[in-house]
């Protein structure tokens, strides 16, 4: 009696694990074929248009400044009452500069860069290229002799690749300067002040550490919202269904690269 639910858990894991491993082959395809047109685009006389990658670069990235310098002060902020209110019990609030300059920098800015840029413009990949499918204008681009990673993936990835990092440098800066702010309150440290002891404890290192973090986070949004806009095929409802599915495990996939690149580079 207690055999049919345990193979049946069993099987459902290996189902679960095949659709995995089979997804993530295909996301890491997708990614191999967009880089294939971005760099050999031109020799084949199917360029990448800059046109269309700077019309993706104002969607994804330009249009994404007001929610992430928003969410980036606050947090920048918040580091600064939680940092202050810490050290405090030790007699060391003067530390909390270093404290808010080493957490924006190295986490927090390309973090919440990410996570934003995903429930942002991740949903609108996968909703874009899911009623494009569902629509069948993907097979209509097939037929014309367009394919459509070069037409839809291609300049998304370029352009979130441009947009990502600059939005982490933003990110960290609006960040910083909501931390100032409050010990400027707090503690009665002028801005110019906090932000010249930030620039003595930073280095090169912390702040390609953010950067480099952004460029791995731009790949995993598009991938994700492409890959769940191509496999969409139940009409409307597999649409929101693909859209929810993008930002999730945008998300997720962002936050477990955060953690793996971290481990691999603090040890």
């Amino acid at each position: 009696m207690t055999l049919n639910p345990l193979l049946s858990f069993v099987s459902q894991v290996g189902q679960r694990s095949l659709q995995s491993v089979r997804e993530v082959g295909y996301h890491a395809a997708l990614l191999a074929e967009a880089f294939y047109w971005l760099l050999f685009g031109h020799w084949r006389r199917q360029p990448v248009r800059l046109g269309a990658v700077f019309k993706e670069a104002v969607g994804v990235g330009v249009n994404a400044i007001p929610i992430v310098a928003l969410a980036s002060f606050a947090t920048g902020m918040m580091l600064a009452i939680q940092g202050i209110y810490t050290l405090r019990t030790f007699g060391a609030e003067g530390q909390v500069v270093l404290g808010i300059a080493l957490s924006v920098t190295r986490e927090f800015a390309p973090l919440i860069t990410g996570i934003f840029v995903a429930g942002r413009s991740g949903s609108a990949i996968a909703a874009r290229i899911g009623t494009m499918q569902i629509s069948q204008e993907i097979d209509a681009l097939r037929v014309i002799g367009i394919n459509p990673v070069r037409y839809l993936v291609a300049p998304l990835l370029a352009a979130m690749l441009l947009t990502l990092p600059a939005l982490t440098i933003l990110s960290s800066l609006v960040a910083l300067f909501g931390g100032a702010l409050y010990c400027a309150g707090e503690l009665s440290l002028p801005i110019d002040i906090f932000f010249a002891r930030t620039f003595e404890v930073l280095v090169a290192d912390d702040v390609i550490h953010g950067v480099l973090k952004s460029f791995i986070f731009a790949v995993i949004v598009t991938l994700i919202g492409a890959g769940n806009g191509f496999n969409v095929s139940a009409g409307a409802e597999g649409v929101g269904q693909a859209t929810t599915r993008a930002v999730v495990l945008g998300c997720i996939g962002i936050i477990l690269a955060d953690m793996v690149f971290t481990f691999l580079t603090s040890r």
